[in-house]
Formats: C-alpha cells, sequence, structure tokens
C-alpha cells in the first residue's frame, strides 16, 4: 500500500523538471532570436550609414573644385589683357567739336606742318609722289636730285630708255613698275596736256600711276586746291581719333570731308600726317608724350610712361633729322643728309 503512493510523486517530480529544462530552453531560443535580430539590424543600419558618408566625401571635393575653379576665375578676372581703353558713346557733334579742336592742338604743335617731299615744280612733285608708294619720303628725296638732274621736264622723261630711268630710282623700291608709270604719265603730259600737269581732279586721276591720294598731294601743294590726303598715317590716325571707321581710303576722305570746313583740308593732312609719323605710330604710339593725348579716344593703345613714350618720339620731336633734304625755312630740324655716293669697287 505504502509503494503505490510514491509512483505518482516521482513522475510528477519529472514531469516538472523536464517542463522547467523545456521552458528555459524555449526562453534561450527566443533570446537568441533577439541578439540575431538586433545583430541584423544593427548590420543594416551601419550597411546604410555606410554609403551615405561617401557621398558626403564627394560633396566636398566637387565643391574644392569649384572653389579651385572660382579662385582661378578671379584671378584671371584680376589680372586681364591689355587693351585699349572702350570708348564712351559720343553724339556726332561732340565729336565733331573734339575732331575740330584735335585740328586747332595739331596747328599750334606743328606750325611748319608741309609737304615732305622735296620739289620745285608740279611736275616734279608728281614724280616724287608717285615714287613715294611702299617707301618713306626720305628715300625719294635722296633719290629724285639725279633723276631731275637728268630729265626735268615731261618730255624728257618721256623719251628717256626705261633701263637708264630704272637705275635712276631703283632705291625707291618696285622700279620696274613705277618706271612704267613714269614713262606713261610723261606722255600723257606731252601728248595730252601740252607738258604741263592739269590742275584738276578729273584729269589727274587719268594719268598712268596716279590715284585720288596723289592727286590731291599735287593740288594742294602745287595748285593751292584744297584736298585731304589719306595715306596710311591720316587713316590709322582719323580712326584712332574716332573720326571714321573706315577702311578703304575713299570712304575715309568722304568722312572726314563732312568734319573740317574746305578750307582746312590740305593743313589738316598735313599736320595729321606728321603728327602720325612723329608721335602717333602704327605699332607703338607714344601715348605719354602725346601733346592731344585727353582728346584722344585711343589713349593706352601705346607707351603712356612719359620717359618711355619721350624716346619713341621721331624727327624734329627726337631730335633727329627730317626727311627733307631742302626743308621750308621754319622747320625747326636739321635737313635730311643726301643719299651716299656708292661704293667704288676695289
Amino acid at each position: 500500500m505504502n509503494e503505490t503512493p510514491e509512483k505518482p510523486a516521482a513522475a510528477t517530480k519529472a514531469a516538472a523538471k523536464k517542463a522547467v529544462t523545456k521552458k528555459a530552453t524555449a526562453q534561450k531560443a527566443v533570446a537568441k532570436q533577439a541578439t540575431a535580430k538586433t545583430t541584423t539590424k544593427q548590420a543594416t543600419a551601419a550597411a546604410e550609414a555606410a554609403p551615405a558618408k561617401k557621398p558626403a566625401a564627394k560633396k566636398t571635393a566637387v565643391k574644392k573644385t569649384a572653389a579651385k575653379k572660382t579662385t582661378a576665375k578671379t584671378a584671371t578676372a584680376k589680372a586681364p589683357a591689355k587693351k585699349a581703353p572702350a570708348r564712351k558713346p559720343e553724339s556726332r557733334a561732340a565729336m565733331v567739336r573734339r575732331a575740330r579742336r584735335i585740328n586747332r592742338e595739331l596747328a599750334e604743335l606743328y606750325p611748319y606742318a608741309h609737304p615732305e617731299l622735296d620739289f620745285t615744280n608740279p611736275f616734279e612733285l608728281l614724280v616724287a609722289t608717285v615714287l613715294s608708294a611702299q617707301t618713306t619720303d626720305l628715300r625719294v628725296n635722296q633719290t629724285t636730285p639725279r633723276l631731275f638732274a637728268v630729265c626735268p621736264t615731261p618730255e624728257d622723261m618721256a623719251a628717256m630708255d626705261p633701263e637708264r630711268l630704272e637705275e635712276l630710282i631703283r632705291p625707291t623700291g618696285f622700279f620696274r613698275a613705277k618706271t612704267k608709270s613714269l614713262l606713261g604719265l610723261s606722255a600723257a603730259l606731252r601728248d595730252r596736256f601740252g607738258g604741263e600737269v592739269p590742275g584738276r581732279l578729273e584729269d589727274l586721276v587719268t594719268l598712268p600711276g596716279v590715284g585720288r591720294k596723289t592727286a590731291n598731294v599735287v593740288l594742294g601743294n602745287a595748285f593751292g586746291v584744297p584736298g585731304i590726303t589719306v595715306d596710311t598715317h591720316f587713316g590709322r590716325l582719323a580712326r584712332r581719333f574716332g573720326w571714321t571707321t573706315a577702311e578703304d581710303a575713299e570712304k575715309v576722305e568722304a568722312d572726314v570731308a563732312e568734319i573740317f570746313p574746305k578750307s582746312e583740308w590740305t593743313m589738316l593732312s598735313h599736320r595729321v600726317v606728321f603728327h602720325g609719323r612723329r608721335v602717333c605710330h602704327s605699332r607703338k604710339p607714344a601715348c605719354g608724350a602725346c601733346p592731344i593725348a585727353p582728346l584722344c579716344p585711343a589713349y593706352g593703345e601705346g607707351e603712356t610712361d612719359p620717359e618711355k613714350a619721350k624716346k619713341l618720339l621721331k624727327y624734329e620731336l627726337g631730335g633727329q633729322p627730317g626727311q627733307r633734304l631742302k626743308p621750308p625755312a621754319d622747320y625747326p630740324g636739321q635737313p635730311a643728309p643726301p643719299m651716299a655716293p656708292p661704293v667704288a669697287a676695289s
């Protein structure tokens, strides 16, 4: 009787122990699963956070690059290429007033302005002007004494042997083309104009080698007929002064003729050409030594330092000989030297 009740107690104990073990195992499994979930979440969060850092770094690099570019642009902006100052807008009336004031200033600066070719009559001036193409007036003046000693009239020149004429004018360059022009115009003067140089533009431009520029030189200085001489110097300065934007010589002449009274045309030409040869050079104008700089829209295209600019002045302004062997009496500079005689062959 006593053994029967003990069996159920032992069984109950065993069952209770088994239940506790099972519960502990279940709790461990739940804890393990929770730990795994936490680890997974942390890994995911870490994975999500990692890529976010890379773009930030990239963004910083882009910002740095942009900053460098901006700095480079700023540096470039601080040191721009040297340019002539921009011209301010100007009314037509203001430009005309300024242009006429420039003419008055040039008249005070060059009261002795004159044609820089030596001549004693219209024929010599015509021939010298034709020879002056593509060379200096100095070279022409050094060449013409021998030429006019041999053929002083159109009749004499028309009868010249071409080879002999070529030899006489060779120092002026392009001597073959110039010989053809001189023989042609001399013959035309002899045959059509009685050996005299005509005093009309319409007649002069019909002569071989004679265009509007040459005709205006002859008319203005041999006949007293006003004319504007547009050579390379005059055209360059007319554009720098803002009188015209044209490159064509005839258009420049027309534009300038509308600004100045006809009575001023010949002397205006001399003054502007004088200034172009002495101060307002083609490649490096002497802006810092230019008396009319305050009136010039192109100031700054050349040397602005006064001392450096002074060294760029030419002819009488630079203490050097002029271009004429026989300059006018009021010319303040030295006459040009004659051409050196050729060295005899040993």
